[in-house]
């Protein structure tokens, strides 16, 4: 692997950073204290991602998107994850790479507009009964005759409250499996704001102010066959396919705001003087700062493997797996630490810190939890052997 980056990867890095830095940064103390990214706000920045080609950077050129490798594509996204994930990812959006699958009528009416900033998708998956267990789902869409009709609740569903549409996932039938009958699922593009469809408030979140959580309901929600994301019964399939992109990226968030954490603890331990010395001259800090490096270095080699075995075609769920279980559990353990160095003003608003500190403990949990990640990894162990 060739660890050098090159002069198009650079350039990408400095212009998102300077972006996150000068356009970013100021608005996160607003959006901590208020909760809210106001509309004027978040049309103003957009506006200016746009123009500064930051804007689905993640989608392929042949749809208007950056067509970024996926290596660059952590790069990218490590730099944006340096800032508050209402700021970062409700101005600069990267639509979900599943609305690759749209077809015909579907690429004019979702996934092109996603691309072009005049729309915005969310994802609902998770369900009050059933958030790792997929197949636990009780959302069920039935066929009536040309149409499916659609009823369950969907909660913890990411920016729903800013969306124009909804990537929705239902049971939509069951087979034989040697485990007895296993649920078959769909996916669908439904309009916010389609008949038996209600977005209604979330929960208030520790983690990731100003970027709600919505409850979604289907009470005999119909929609037509031609609102099938992909094919009908295959959206398991479909699902897992999307999830190690997402994987990915919560790896790459994670790594950007470890780093600043980093920094911030860094610069602290020189400024900061106690008993006649900074405190980095004491082991018990410069110690804590060596293993927060380590730590960081160790999960960002990880994560750029996986991305790099993307581009080469290689890549398991292991890979994906491994990358975001280690990123996301270095962040929380980079966050405390740098927390613990700066003392008192560490949980003091006045430092981005405790906004990191709280932050990173959703990372362990959405995307697939920590115990989901080391399911994957002691799967991929033991199957080849009979385990």
């Amino acid at each position: 692997m060739d660890f050098a980056l090159t002069d198009e990867q650079q350039l990408i890095v400095k212009t998102t950073r300077e972006f996150v830095e000068h356009e970013l940064y100021p608005h996160e103390a607003l959006v901590e204290s208020t909760g809210e990214l106001p509309a004027e706000l978040l049309r103003t920045l957009k506006a200016k991602a746009m123009d500064a080609g930051l804007y689905a950077a993640n989608m392929p050129v042949d749809v208007g998107g950056a067509g970024l490798d996926a290596v660059t594509c952590v790069l990218f996204e490590k730099e944006l994850g340096r800032t508050s994930y209402a700021l970062q990812f409700s101005c600069v959006a990267r639509p979900s790479n599943i609305l690759l699958a749209c077809e015909g009528e579907q690429r004019q009416r979702y996934l092109l507009p996603a691309v072009r900033g005049e729309k915005t998708e969310c994802l609902a998956m998770t369900e009050p009964g059933a958030g790792s267990d997929l197949r636990g789902m009780k959302t069920s869409a039935v066929r009536s005759g040309g149409d499916f009709v659609i009823n369950g609740t969907k909660h913890f569903i990411s920016h729903a409250d800013q969306s124009d549409f909804v990537i929705l996932f239902a049971a939509s039938g069951e087979e034989d499996s040697a485990r007895g009958k296993k649920k078959l699922m769909t996916a669908f593009l439904v309009d916010i704001g389609h008949p038996g469809f209600l977005v209604r408030p979330g929960y208030k979140n520790v983690s990731h102010r100003g970027y709600h959580n919505s409850i979604l309901e289907f009470n005999d929600c119909r929609v037509p066959a031609s609102a099938v994301l992909g094919e009908v019964h295959k959206g398991f399939d479909m699902a897992n396919t999307w999830l190690g992109a997402t994987r990915l990226q919560v790896a790459a968030s994670c790594l950007g705001r470890a780093e600043r954490a980093l920094e911030l603890a860094t610069q602290w331990a020189v400024d900061r003087v106690q008993f006649g010395q900074p405190i980095g001259k004491f082991q018990g800090v410069s110690f804590k700062l060596a293993d927060m490096a380590v730590e960081l270095r160790a999960a960002e080699l990880l994560t750029l493997e996986a991305a790099w075995k993307v581009d080469q075609n290689s890549a398991t769920d292991m890979d994906m797996a491994i990358a975001k279980l280690k990123a996301s559990e270095m962040l929380a353990m980079v966050a405390d630490e740098a927390l613990q160095i700066h003392g008192g003003m560490g949980l003091m608003s006045d430092l981005p810190l405790e906004r990191i500190w709280r932050d990173a403990r959703i990372e362990r949990i959405w995307d697939g939890t920590s115990e989901v990640q080391r399911h994957i990894i002691s799967r991929a162990l033991l199957r080849p052997l009979g385990g």
